[in-house]
């Protein structure tokens, strides 16, 4: 292997090097906060992002492995924003652990595995490594949240999760055995060059792209593919749903990108019909049945399904070729919108953990009721996250919205204007749930009067946190020319 397949891979190694070492340096830990392996994590995840960056910044494209891995600037973009989730993540989770002896060498370790999993996924250019990195990631996840043992809601989410994440790892693996069977070949690019040949079985291969939007549909939450996340978010302890919430879902964004656009965009008419449909139905039942829920977290499950299905609209328009101006911007519109849903999802569940204590979880909307007496500061980041949800201006969900609404009206097709008119009017419902937490924590008596407790290190987390969703509502073309950079140089490769 030469210097530059060592390159490709630099960071996967070193995260994997520093997961085995935070886990023999945690056997002689003692002290009840986890400091040193803490400490010893953080360092390491944040040498993990820089080098991303750096290798992002080079703007290289560079394969490993028999071509098996690929390193360019859309993997290095997405993994350094999937480092720094979930460093945020640990931060957030780390007193909230503590409190319900949770915070083990298990914990830290396992997060770094989940990591390294969405880190090979998303430098995957073969079916196998694909699947290798999403199973990395998925029992990782499975274990994290059956980690609280003495707690039956998070064991029976924990089952729930692992059935249904078997079922649909079982979809994906059936579906890219089929692409195999039609095309001869596992490497993403050799398939992307089987389908123009047109010397394929197109039967068998668009009952393989089923089978594998069906997969893909779960890793993201997309109904009918959904029903896992809300009893997960649910049953999980805090700090592991925004674990789950977080980072995964990049991982599961750039592998609908590799496998979708940039092996089968040939066969793009059959899989973007399912994604619209995907799509609208993961915003109309998300939405509705968001206002339902008194449960915070079940309503932000939710929520998610309804944030998915927004971002799927990106990537539905009729492309005729992947190098087009149209197709980077469909794509680095959703990209945009996925980056900027993590960071908010980030924050809202930081606030959820902050205002939760020993022996009992701040897991109903009643909870939030009085918050800006309570705390002003907390309710007004709060409340930032929640127009950003929403959707709602400067913040930068609007401007993700916005984009990808935008990349649907470009194309002037009648079908994708009609989309356009239906996300809008569905955002429109989802603004009535995320706009009555905001009347909750200030027109609502509290019920909790409980004084709020938290590290120097949490405070300032959550207001550079609430300060990056209003700067990148402002100042959004930054991360949005960073984003089509990285699509154009990942699809053009």
């Amino acid at each position: 292997m030469n210097e530059m397949n060592w390159l490709a891979i630099a960071p996967e190694v070193l995260l994997l090097a520093a997961a085995l070492v935070v886990a023999m340096v945690d056997l002689w830990v003692t002290h009840p906060r986890r400091t040193p392996t803490y400490l010893l994590a953080q360092a390491a995840l944040a040498a993990v992002a820089i080098l991303h960056l750096l290798r992002f910044d080079a703007g290289e494209t560079i394969y490993a492995v028999q071509r098996m891995v690929v390193a360019d600037p859309m993997g290095h973009l997405l993994a350094f924003f999937a480092t720094i989730a979930t460093m945020v993540s640990l931060a957030y989770a780390r007193p909230y652990a503590a409190e319900r002896e949770m915070l083990k060498g298990e914990l830290i370790t396992l997060a770094m595995f989940s990591l390294l999993g969405i880190n090979v996924m998303l430098s995957a250019n073969n079916f196998l490594v694909v699947y290798l990195g999403l199973e990395l990631m998925s029992l990782s996840l499975y274990a994290l949240v059956a980690l609280r043992r003495d707690h039956a809601p998070a064991t029976e989410a924990a089952m729930k999760y692992f059935v249904l994440g078997a079922l649909a790892s079982g979809f994906l693996l059936y579906g890219l055995s089929m692409m195999y069977g039609a095309t001869g070949s596992l490497d993403i690019g050799e398939v992307f060059k089987a389908i123009a040949t047109g010397q394929i079985n197109k039967a068998v291969l668009v009952l393989g792209i089923v089978f594998v939007v069906s997969g893909l549909a779960f890793k993201l939450g997309a109904v009918p593919f959904h029903m896992w996340i809300p009893d997960v978010y649910q049953g999980a302890p805090t700090a592991i749903t925004l674990l789950v919430a977080g980072a995964p879902k990049l991982a599961a964004f750039a592998i609908t990108i590799r496998l979708l656009v940039e092996g089968m965009s040939g066969i793009a008419q059959d899989w973007q019909q399912m994604l619209i449909l995907l799509s609208v139905a993961s915003m109309a039942l998300g939405n509705l049945a968001a206002i339902a829920q008194s449960n915070l977290k079940r309503m932000l499950a939710y929520s998610t399904i309804g944030q998915m299905g927004f971002m799927l609209l990106g990537l539905t328009p009729t492309v005729v070729s992947v190098n087009t101006l149209s197709a980077a911007n469909g794509y680095s519109s959703s990209m945009f919108y996925v980056l900027t849903y993590v960071f908010t999802t980030l924050g809202t569940f930081g606030i959820v953990m902050l205002l939760s204590r020993a022996g009992h979880e701040a897991e109903q909307i009643d909870d939030l009721k009085g918050l800006a007496r309570r705390s002003p500061w907390y309710a007004a980041v709060m409340a930032i996250f929640m127009f950003s949800l929403a959707g709602i201006p400067p913040t930068v969900g609007f401007y993700a919205k916005l984009a990808v609404l935008q990349a649907l009206v470009s194309t002037n097709v009648a079908l994708y204007i009609w989309l356009a008119v239906i996300a809008v009017l569905l955002s429109l419902v989802a603004a009535f749930y995320y706009l009555r937490l905001v009347k909750v924590m200030y027109f609502d008596e509290p019920v909790d009067t409980h004084p709020i407790a938290s590290t120097g290190e949490v405070r300032t987390l959550l207001s550079l946190n609430g300060a990056a969703v209003l700067v990148f509502g402002i100042l959004p073309g930054g991360l949005m020319a960073l984003c089509a950079q990285a699509i154009v140089k990942a699809l053009g490769s």
